[in-house]
């Protein structure tokens, strides 16, 4: 079943937090997914450093170095200058500077250990158990950025484990993160003819296809907009998603619209979520003038619009 969140704020005024406030929206929605909980994080790097986050799983201490230690001996060798770092929970986060080929850093960093996200202004934060387990794990509450995205998951294909849970990060592109509820049916005829040019995937988890997907349209120089249009023709079966980027946000509905999704807008926010109790926890004891978006459309939001 699963459920998906997502919010941008466009000013600075927030009553929440972004992780606040994801957290407030899955909560609300947890029932649809009480296996694992995820947020993608958007803050922006004023630097343009990229920030990475592996996964060490629960390891010794002593293990957990080793881990560390061959990550940071492998990100020296392909050019990146680590200029911070910290263990928090069972991940490795770091923050490098960078001048090569993101592309090809994330599939060599992904051959030496597993990639949560890499980007400028992504984190990606995910674990078994509820909104309120992760956030006790990885401090999310304490997050303050510009948008976001979350989801909770219920396992159906797939084993309970914090590498299986949304969000995903469009592997090989900086930035890009999707959460997804559905499933795409041609997946395979779609990830071959992406592998065919190259790509890699690190899972054979559908919403990973398409994050990818849509990074690939956006690197040729597609707007984020048109990109959702063509997805909707371009990806076979049941799906209502969210995808944001560096500046934006967006959401796309198959024509069936079979998975749900409610929206509320005003002009310091917008937010999506599977439910509507999710948007009533950000204005709690009010009522909202919300819409359903219809069958097949798609919508992108960012914080000059």
């Amino acid at each position: 079943m699963c459920g998906i969140a997502g919010i941008m704020y466009r000013g600075d005024d927030q009553a929440f937090g972004t992780g606040e406030a994801l957290i407030r929206m899955l909560d609300g929605c947890q029932h649809r997914g009480p296996d694992s909980t995820g947020f993608a994080l958007y803050a922006p790097e004023a630097s343009g450093r990229l920030k990475l986050r592996f996964f060490l799983g629960e390891l010794s201490a002593r293990d957990s170095q080793g881990a560390i230690d061959a990550i940071r001996a492998r990100l020296i060798e392909l050019g990146a200058v680590i200029e911070q770092e910290a263990s928090v929970g069972e991940n490795y986060r770091v923050t490098v500077r960078f001048e090569g080929d993101i592309q090809k850093l994330s599939y060599e960093m992904e051959h030496a250990a597993k990639v949560i996200s890499i980007g400028t202004s992504l984190e990606i934060v995910k674990d078994v158990g509820s909104a309120h387990d992760v956030d006790d794990r990885y401090d999310v509450h304490e997050f303050r950025g510009t948008h976001g995205l979350g989801h909770v998951r219920l396992a159906t294909e797939s084993d309970v484990k914090p590498e299986a849970s949304h969000p995903f990060w469009a592997t090989g592109f900086a930035d890009v993160a999707i959460v997804h509820n559905g499933q795409i049916t041609n997946y395979w005829k779609m990830r071959r003819r992406l592998e065919q040019r190259d790509f890699e995937f690190t899972t054979d988890n559908d919403s990973e296809l398409i994050a990818v997907y849509l990074a690939d349209k956006l690197a040729q120089g597609v707007a984020l907009e048109d990109a959702l249009a063509t997805s909707i023709d371009d990806l076979d079966g049941t799906f209502s998603f969210l995808v944001s980027t560096r500046d934006e946000i967006g959401y796309a509905k198959d024509r069936l619209a079979a998975k749900p999704m409610i929206m509320y807008q005003d002009d310091d926010l917008v937010a999506i979520a599977s439910e509507e109790v999710s948007l009533n926890r950000l204005f709690p004891g009010q009522a909202l003038n919300t819409r359903e978006p219809a069958p097949g459309t798609y919508a992108t939001w960012s914080r000059s619009t």
